[in-house]
């Protein structure tokens, strides 16, 4: 991010800041609203929650998504939806371990990081399960298992470059050809939301008109209007939707659509409907559910569930541009590819 838009983004977060009514911290008491429970398996306490002076539950904060539970559900907790306290310890400590990039390669006799580019120290993966001990983030369907994809979405998603740097045998034709988070663009809704390999922290300012989260991965910032406004004309297209803010007794729902085909999210394209609900759990929890929405793509909506808790910040700054010189270097690399299959087709044809 350049100094310039950092610093935007930073008078943006202090103007909502002013605009709102004076929080009280730790204030208790009756919302105008009926409190409602979250979807999940998680319940929120309506007289312990904060609260600022409008009545709605104060969802402002640093909260880290980082756990080690799996999106999906793994084959070996196939018909267990939830680990007892001493599975969880154990499957803890088994991926953990497994996911230390500096334990020792005995069968080589080197270090992970050689290769993985990054000793331990850069990874933030997290440490515990959720507080619900469920053994996938994924709750419907049931199985815990991504829907299949129609034939749309398998055919988009084959056409996609993986965002990462890997090598993967593809030529590319330009800078297009490699994916947004790669480019430094955006990571995308709900991507942006969920745990990832480090930076999983967001923070989230809220007044009574507007509610603002700035995700520290790829700096994502979205700006929520909550005054009732309805979304804007189909014709306008953005790279992580429009979205529009209303509360249902103590959960903040974002409806969010009207997204660009420019952008994916597994997959899916412009008719992507997304549907966020944060709910206040208590002083150090903060339930986010989200349902993914797009019959174009998946053979039916599927719904995460991910408990975040309080984070200590701050939220870093991810210094990432368009650009930089990986880019430089995988364009070069795919004409140096072109060059010598040009050559090998002429010696051949000689």
């Amino acid at each position: 991010m350049s100094l310039q838009r950092f610093l935007c983004v930073t008078t943006l977060f202090i103007a909502l800041v002013a605009d709102s009514s004076a929080r009280v911290a730790g204030q208790t008491g009756t919302s105008t609203a009926a409190a409602q429970k979250p979807a999940s398996s998680a319940s929120s306490n309506s007289t312990s929650v904060p609260r600022l002076s409008d009545g709605h539950p104060d969802l402002q904060g640093i909260w880290s998504s980082a756990t080690v539970t799996p999106l999906e559900r793994p084959k070996e907790f196939a018909n267990k939806e939830v680990l007892t306290e001493a599975e969880a310890a154990q499957y803890e400590k088994v991926v953990i371990e497994r996911n230390n990039v500096d334990r020792r390669d005995d069968k080589k006799g080197t270090n992970q990081d050689v290769t993985l580019a990054y000793n331990d120290a850069w990874w933030d993966r997290g440490t515990r399960v959720v507080p619900t001990r469920r053994t996938s983030l994924v709750i419907d369907p049931p199985d815990g298992k991504l829907p299949e994809l129609t034939e749309y979405g398998k055919q988009r998603q084959n056409r996609m470059i993986p965002y990462s740097g890997f090598q993967d045998g593809r030529i590319l034709a330009s800078w297009l050809d490699r994916g947004l988070w790669e480019r430094c663009i955006t990571r995308g809704i709900p991507d942006v939301m969920l745990p990832t390999a480090y930076n999983n922290n967001y923070q989230i300012l809220q007044t009574p008109h507007y509610v603002a989260i700035l995700a520290e991965m790829i700096h994502d910032a979205r700006i929520i209007p909550t005054d009732g406004r309805k979304h804007v004309g189909s014709t306008v297209r953005q790279w992580m939707g429009d979205s529009v803010g209303r509360w249902e007794g103590d959960t903040l729902v974002v409806d969010t659509t009207n997204f660009t085909d420019k952008t994916s999210f597994r997959g899916s394209g412009e008719t992507l409907h997304i549907i966020e609900r944060f709910t206040r759990i208590n002083a150090d929890v903060l339930d986010y559910q989200v349902t993914v929405d797009d019959p174009k793509t998946f053979t039916r909506s599927w719904t995460v569930d991910l408990p975040a808790r309080r984070g200590e910040g701050p939220i870093y700054e991810y210094a990432c541009h368009e650009g930089n010189y990986a880019m430089e270097h995988a364009l070069s690399g795919s004409r140096a590819a072109e060059k010598a299959a040009g050559d090998a087709g002429k010696k051949k044809e000689q």
